[in-house]
């Protein structure tokens, strides 16, 4: 059989797959976000409920107690968050004179150096622009879709770690023959899902902690609510910070009367955001997820498209999870160094540089 065909069948193989697998994940959304938000939060959640199981506390209640805990620690925040959200709506309408007022100043400062006329636009046309309800049917349906995916997570939860065993045995069996590397890698993959998760949690409550501390600081109102905002945002890697942070800064030039307090807001979250990627984030989750930048933003972006904001939180350990299948699978560890970031030796890349110009010399 001729290489190249062989080559040239593998790859069409490859993409027919992977096509395929993109179908099913966009379309089979409803079922499969929450069981991968499941099967993360068993793992993060599972040390604690093993930790009651060690105390004889049969499996069942122990997995029951650990989801209450969590469940009321959640809750909590909720409505501090739901309060402050509320409070936020309410004045709305003043936030909204507001920008109509600056927007009517800025129009008209546009229009004396530009010579256009802008100044003409309405209050009601920039409603129609941002008011739509078309739009507002689909915030409301996507709205209820998510709260049914939250509802289905927690059963998820409950039945992956009360199966835990079931799961074992089954990997055990479908591997007879090679169950060392099988059981290595659900524990590398657990791992990774375990130490990014909780490192993570523990990122957002240190960024909540340091930008509520500066929102107090200068006063803004709903300092909590936006603070946990732009931690909760954070997750979403280069993306997610960048529109938090433009709404933060928004808000403080509306509600402020100079452009000081808005420049020194983007300083803040731009210091903090340094803090978190070179500090933060290297000590408290550590190097277990190693990818490098270009695979991380290509797995935003396809998240995104396939699952929405899930799809964006969750690119990176489905990422390293995929880096350590390739990693360990005869033949495809090429592709699994392709999704690291670690850069070849010097001796090697001097070796490729001189058979590449060799070649190039020879064409």
């Amino acid at each position: 059989m001729n290489p190249e065909s062989g080559l040239s069948q593998k790859l069409a193989h490859g993409l027919i797959i992977l096509t395929l697998g993109t179908v099913v994940l966009w379309y089979g959304d409803f079922i499969f976000v929450p069981l991968t938000w499941g099967i993360f939060f068993a793992f993060a959640l599972y040390p604690v409920s093993d930790w009651l199981e060690n105390r004889r506390i049969p499996r069942g209640l122990a997995i029951i107690l650990t989801l209450t805990l969590f469940t009321l620690c959640f809750l909590g925040v909720l409505g501090l968050v739901v309060n402050q959200m509320v409070s936020l709506l309410g004045d709305i309408p003043q936030i909204g004179a507001i920008f109509y007022s600056k927007l009517a100043e800025y129009l008209e400062d546009i229009s004396e150096l530009t010579g256009l006329d802008v100044s003409n636009w309405s209050e009601t046309d920039l409603v129609s622009l941002l008011v739509n309800p078309d739009n507002l049917n689909q915030t409301i349906f996507n709205t209820g879709k998510s709260l049914t995916l939250i509802g289905i997570i927690p059963l998820y939860i409950f039945l992956l770690i009360y199966y835990k065993d079931f799961f074992t045995a089954f990997l055990m069996q479908a591997s007879s023959r090679s169950n060392e590397k099988i059981i290595a890698w659900a524990e590398d993959s657990g791992k990774v899902i375990h130490q990014y998760l909780v490192g993570m949690v523990k990122v957002t409550l240190i960024v909540s902690v340091l930008a509520g501390i500066y929102f107090y600081l200068i006063g803004i109102k709903f300092f909590l609510l936006f603070a946990l905002f732009i931690a909760v945002m954070n997750l979403i890697p280069y993306i997610g910070v960048i529109i938090s942070s433009a709404l933060v800064i928004l808000y403080v030039f509306l509600t402020t009367d100079t452009l000081f307090y808005p420049l020194l807001t983007l300083l803040v979250l731009w210091g903090i955001q340094l803090l978190e990627n070179n500090l933060i984030t290297p000590v408290v989750v550590g190097g277990k997820v190693k990818v490098n930048v270009l695979a991380v933003v290509f797995a935003i972006l396809l998240g995104g498209a396939i699952w929405g904001v899930s799809g964006m939180i969750l690119s990176i350990p489905l990422v390293g999870i995929l880096k350590i299948t390739l990693d360990r699978v005869p033949g495809l560890q090429p592709y699994g160094y392709l999704l690291g970031d670690e850069f070849p030796v010097h001796e090697k890349k001097e070796n490729f540089l001189k058979l590449w110009r060799r070649r190039w010399a020879k064409k």
